[in-house]
């Protein structure tokens, strides 16, 4: 094992858990291990455990980390982008990089449904957390409605939602072989269209 370089505990933290983002993406929650993680980020087990108690913890960090790069992400498309239209576009577009916040939370999501029902812990934080995208996804449709850009008539939301399934739908997809990039964004394109005309 190559030696640690020293640094401060937050940026230690934070370079743990871009790694565990980068292992828990590639492989799974049940199949990684902390110490794989731990080799992954040239450390070793126990400074890992200095800075979190258990994989979950690490976990429920990453989780964490994922959705506020996503938030920030869609942020900034709601800022630098003409219309609401726009910007949902821009938020549901398809990446297919395992280093895109969106691809992550997706990912870290469908491999945390596989654990839910033996640990409440994690349940408990993926709901939440699932809860705060659908809040932000049907505040951003609502602010579309009241600007005139998207369907008065439709549900935010029901469609924030469906924003939400069809970012799983993608992903799971992808996983066993059975969506493409552009299917996907056919899929997409299809929702967006329904939202506005």
């Amino acid at each position: 094992m190559t030696t640690a370089v020293r640094m401060p505990a937050a940026e230690r933290r934070q370079a743990l858990i871009d790694t565990a983002i980068k292992v828990f993406s590639e492989g799974s929650y049940h199949g990684t291990t902390t110490a794989e993680i731990a080799r992954a980020a040239g450390i070793s087990e126990p400074i890992l455990y200095r800075h979190f108690a258990s994989k979950r913890e690490l976990y429920l960090a990453a989780l964490d980390h994922v959705w506020g790069n996503a938030r920030a992400s869609w942020e900034h498309a709601l800022a630098t982008t003409d219309d609401v239209r726009g910007a949902l576009e821009a938020m549901g577009r398809a990446h297919v990089t395992v280093r895109d916040c969106k691809f992550q939370m997706a990912e870290l999501w469908v491999q945390a449904l596989g654990e839910a029902a033996e640990d409440p812990e994690l349940r408990k934080h993926v709901r939440r957390q699932m809860r705060e995208v659908h809040d932000f996804i049907a505040a951003v449709i609502t602010r579309g409605q009241e600007e005139g850009v998207l369907q008065p008539e439709r549900n935010a939301d029901v469609e924030a939602w469906s924003f939400l399934a069809g970012g799983m739908l993608g992903m799971v997809g992808r996983r066993v072989g059975l969506l493409d990039d552009e299917e996907v964004s056919a899929i997409r394109t299809a929702r967006l269209d329904w939202l506005t005309k």
